[in-house]
């Protein structure tokens, strides 16, 4: 007696398929990015003003505890793809020649709302799966300062006792086990992160398929993803080191090419689509 085919909403761990892309494709997917935010405009770089705000705001808190604000902005780092929801949401919009404005960022952080429920697939999928990214964030925070704090031979109190007992600390391994530390626990959550929220947005997949499936992205692609990887940091970098003001362009660009990145990598559509509240199939 054959089994029945169970309903498109049942938890289930069949992957999307992957696919291999070529080496500079994440140089193509930044040129993408560039195009959405001609077309949405304001939207766009009012992510990226939020963000900077935000950044300014941690600097005002921590501007006395060094040693705190490393690891904030780190961590800020790990949980920037759930604040990049919206933009996927924007990207993808324009993909289907759809309105982008105001009520599309509205609905994108609000339709988890209706999906109370913990079924496999629901909009709750976005919120478990951040609250694990923020999870992460702050257990690196907490991290970064423990060991700043205890090893550092003298209190850090600011950029340049950073950079003077902990980067330029003669016999003395800190920054380099700080940098392995860090690079340890931002490893395995960029693969688990690279392509899950796009997919989680766009498709009604759990999480253990998202994470899986970023995982697989990373293991079919290992030289592009390391770009990608490189370019993600390496532009955070020049949008904290311009006093934040970078940050304004920085996060709406990568945020838009981290959705044509899940479109190159992952052909989702054995999955079935996400619809809006409201929407019918």
């Amino acid at each position: 007696m054959p089994h029945p085919t169970p309903p498109p909403t049942s938890l289930s761990l069949a992957l999307p398929a992957v696919r291999e892309i070529a080496f500079g494709q994440p140089l193509h997917w930044l040129a993408l990015a560039w195009r959405d935010i001609a077309r949405c405009g304001w939207l766009s770089f009012a992510h990226g003003a939020v963000l900077a705000l935000f950044g300014a705001a941690l600097v005002l808190i921590a501007r006395d505890r060094f040693w705190l604000l490393a690891g904030a902005f780190s961590g800020f780092l790990v949980i920037a793809p759930v604040l990049a929801t919206s933009l996927y949401a924007m990207s993808r919009a324009l993909e289907r020649n759809e309105p982008v404005g105001v009520a599309l960022l509205v609905r994108t952080w609000t339709s988890w709302q209706h999906a109370r429920r913990s079924e496999a697939g629901g909009y709750w999928c976005l919120v478990r799966f951040g609250i694990l990214l923020a999870l992460a964030g702050t257990g690196w925070v907490l991290t970064s300062a423990a060991l700043i704090t205890l090893l550092a031979p003298q209190p850090i109190q600011g950029p340049m006792d950073f950079i003077r007992y902990v980067v330029l600390a003669p016999h003395s391994y800190l920054f380099e086990l700080w940098l392995a530390m860090g690079g340890v626990m931002a490893a395995p959550m960029f693969a688990s992160s690279v392509v899950a929220m796009p997919l989680l947005l766009d498709r009604r997949a759990n999480m253990m398929q998202a994470v899986l499936t970023s995982w697989q992205a990373v293991l079919v692609n290992p030289a592009p993803m390391a770009l990608w990887a490189a370019l993600i940091m390496g532009f955070t970098l020049l949008g904290l080191g311009s006093l934040l003001i970078g940050l304004v362009f920085v996060i709406p660009m990568l945020g838009h090419a981290s959705w044509h990145a899940y479109r190159d990598l992952v052909d989702a559509s054995s999955l079935p689509e996400r619809l809006a509240p409201g929407e019918t199939a």
